[in-house]
C-alpha cells in the first residue's frame, strides 16, 4: 500500500480507536492505511498528553513546510557541495561537516540525487565518488626482498601497548607507494590519532635515500614523533639512522599483516583516488604532491567526531585543541 499524507478526518478517526484501546492494526484498516502509518503518526505527532488530531495535523503541516525549504536547493550550496565532491570529499564526510558548523542541513540522498542529476546532464560529479569496493593486492614480490635483510629489526609485538590506544599524539605508520616494480615510489608517514599525512617523492626506492626523507619529513615536527611503525620492504632497512637522528623507536609489522598499519593503509587508498596504478612518480612536481596531501589533511573524517586531520594534529600539538587522550565522537 503506497504512502500518503493524512487527513484531518483520518486523524480524528485514529483518535476515537485510541480512545476505545483498538489495534493499531484495526485503525489501519478503518482508514484505508497500513498500520505503520498508524504506527508513525502517533509516533512523530503525539504531544505530552498525548495524540491530539489538531494538533497532529498543524505538527505534521509546520513539518512538511520546513521540509522544503528553497535554500536546500540554493544555487551556492549546491557548487559548495559540487566543489567539495571534486576534491574527493565523500556525502558522509559533506554532511557530518555541515553538522558540525551548525549550517544548513541537507541529507545523504540530496546529495546523491545532486550527482545523479549532474550525471543525467553529462556531468562528471560521478566520477569522484568512491569505488563501492577495494581492490586487494599481494605485495609479496615487492615485500619478501626486505624481509630477513633489514639490519636489528625490532617487531611490533614489542612496541608499547598504549601505541593501539590511539590517545596521544606522536605515533606514525610508514610505507611506500609504488610506481611499478620500485622504478619509482612515494613513502607516507601518517600518525595513528589523528591520520594526518606527510609525504615526499621517491626517484629511487633505496633504503638510505628513504631515510632521508622521513628525517626531513619528520625533522620540524620531531616533538611529536615518539614511535614509528614500518612495514617489511627493504626501502626501510636503514631505520636505525631514523632513530638516531630523530630519538624515535621504529618498528616492523608482522610479514603480510598491513592491518597492522591500518591507518597508513587507508590514507594510501585515499592517494591513490589522485595518483592511481601506473603513475610515474619521477614526473610528480612536488608542489602538486602538497596541494595533494594538505587537501586530505584538510578533508574532514568520520572517526574524528568531522574535524580533519590538520585541525586535530595542529590543535593537540600546539595545546589549542583541548581534546588530548580522549576518544572522539563518531
Amino acid at each position: 500500500m503506497g504512502y500518503r499524507q493524512l487527513t484531518q478526518r483520518q486523524r480524528y478517526q485514529i483518535e476515537a480507536g485510541l480512545q476505545h484501546q483498538c489495534s493499531l492494526r484495526w485503525i489501519a484498516q478503518t482508514i484505508g492505511c497500513s498500520s505503520s502509518t498508524v504506527s508513525r503518526e502517533i509516533r512523530r505527532n503525539s504531544g505530552a498528553s498525548g495524540y491530539c488530531p489538531e494538533q497532529a495535523q498543524c505538527i505534521s503541516r509546520d513539518r512538511r513546510q520546513k521540509a522544503h525549504k528553497a535554500s536546500k536547493r540554493a544555487w551556492s550550496l549546491m557548487i559548495w557541495v559540487s566543489k567539495r565532491l571534486r576534491e574527493y570529499w565523500s556525502p558522509e564526510q559533506i554532511i557530518g561537516f555541515i553538522r558540525r558548523a551548525g549550517s544548513r542541513l541537507i541529507s545523504h540522498q540530496w546529495i546523491y540525487e545532486l550527482i545523479y542529476r549532474d550525471k543525467a546532464t553529462g556531468g562528471d560529479l560521478w566520477r569522484y565518488c568512491r569505488q563501492p569496493g577495494r581492490r586487494r593486492y599481494q605485495r609479496h614480490l615487492a615485500k619478501r626482498a626486505g624481509l630477513g635483510r633489514i639490519p636489528n629489526r625490532v617487531g611490533i609485538e614489542q612496541r608499547p601497548g598504549d601505541v593501539d590506544k590511539r590517545d596521544t599524539l606522536g605515533h606514525w605508520e610508514g610505507e611506500t607507494v609504488l610506481h611499478g616494480h620500485k622504478q619509482s615510489g612515494l613513502v607516507t608517514l601518517v600518525e595513528r590519532r589523528s591520520g594526518y599525512l606527510l609525504a615526499e617523492r621517491l626517484v629511487q626506492l633505496k633504503a638510505r635515500p628513504t631515510a632521508e626523507a622521513i628525517v626531513r619529513q619528520f625533522r620540524p615536527i620531531r616533538g611529536a614523533v615518539r614511535t614509528l611503525t614500518l612495514d617489511n620492504g627493504f626501502e626501510f632497512a636503514d631505520h636505525e639512522r631514523i632513530a638516531q637522528t630523530l630519538s624515535v623507536g621504529t618498528y616492523f609489522c608482522d610479514p603480510y599483516r598491513s592491518s597492522q598499519r591500518g591507518t597508513n593503509e587507508n590514507t594510501n587508498g585515499l592517494l591513490r583516488q589522485y595518483f592511481p596504478k601506473g603513475t610515474d612518480f619521477r614526473k610528480l612536481s612536488d608542489r602538486a604532491l602538497r596541494a595533494t596531501v594538505k587537501q586530505l589533511n584538510n578533508r574532514p573524517r568520520k572517526r574524528l567526531g568531522y574535524r580533519t586531520p590538520a585541525e586535530v594534529f595542529w590543535g593537540e600539538y600546539s595545546g589549542a585543541l583541548d581534546t588530548g587522550g580522549a576518544a572522539f565522537i563518531t
